[in-house]
């Protein structure tokens, strides 16, 4: 059974504490927040205040997920925020191992983001540092996308890496997840699923998590 992490980004911001009750009271495993700075996405979503906002709510796991660049520099502000897991993305850090060092020495789980356009195989040297591998099944910077379909063989892939190595490592796929693709996306190999349309704009959130779950 995959864990549910819906995210943020889809939920109705004028009803913020109403959304953050809906996953309380739903069988969600995480919350998923999306911060982007406009840089490195061509998108700006929102920052530490208002995680640590959410934070004051929510009573799952936050996995902050940073579309932004030099993503190392600000570790500690959402650590203050209320993170759980940081991931980070791979294309945006030329040292990417100090970074992951510097999540983990907080006291987070550290995750690394994946583009699609970015070979999983440049993941080997530091799969083993690492609790996440965020992969990205749509260009990042905006919700609502179409799931790439070559996403499952890249799920393959780094499921075959983790396992051949006997490593702990969560496979998240982030973007596009729907209840009716989201048994091809298990049965590749991925342990988390993000999802945030299909969460936060369904007639029935709290059904819709529950039927995930149950994928």
């Amino acid at each position: 059974m995959a864990l549910v992490a819906p995210s943020l980004l889809a939920a109705d911001f004028l009803k913020l504490q109403s959304e953050c009750e809906l996953i309380n009271n739903s069988s969600a495993d995480w919350l998923h927040l999306d911060v982007m700075d406009g840089m490195f996405v061509p998108n700006i979503s929102f920052g530490p205040m208002v995680i640590d906002f959410v934070r004051q709510v929510v009573q799952k796991p936050c996995d902050v997920h940073l579309m932004i660049e030099q993503p190392g520099r600000y570790a500690q502000e959402f650590k203050n925020a209320g993170a759980d897991h940081l991931t980070i993305h791979i294309e945006a850090c030329p040292m990417l191992h100090q970074d992951i060092s510097a999540i983990k020495a907080l006291g987070m789980k550290a995750g690394v983001a994946v583009n699609p356009h970015t070979p999983v195989g440049l993941l080997s040297d530091i799969l083993h540092e690492i609790d996440i591998v965020n992969l990205m099944s749509v260009n990042p910077g905006f919700g609502g996308q179409k799931f790439i379909p070559y996403t499952l063989e890249k799920i393959k892939q780094l499921k075959k890496m983790i396992v051949e190595r006997g490593l702990n490592v969560l496979i998240e796929i982030d973007g596009g997840v729907t209840v009716e693709n989201a048994k091809s996306i298990i049965d590749a190999g991925a342990d988390v699923l993000i999802a945030g349309s299909t969460v936060f704009k369904a007639a029935d959130p709290v059904l819709t998590i529950e039927t995930l779950k149950a994928i």
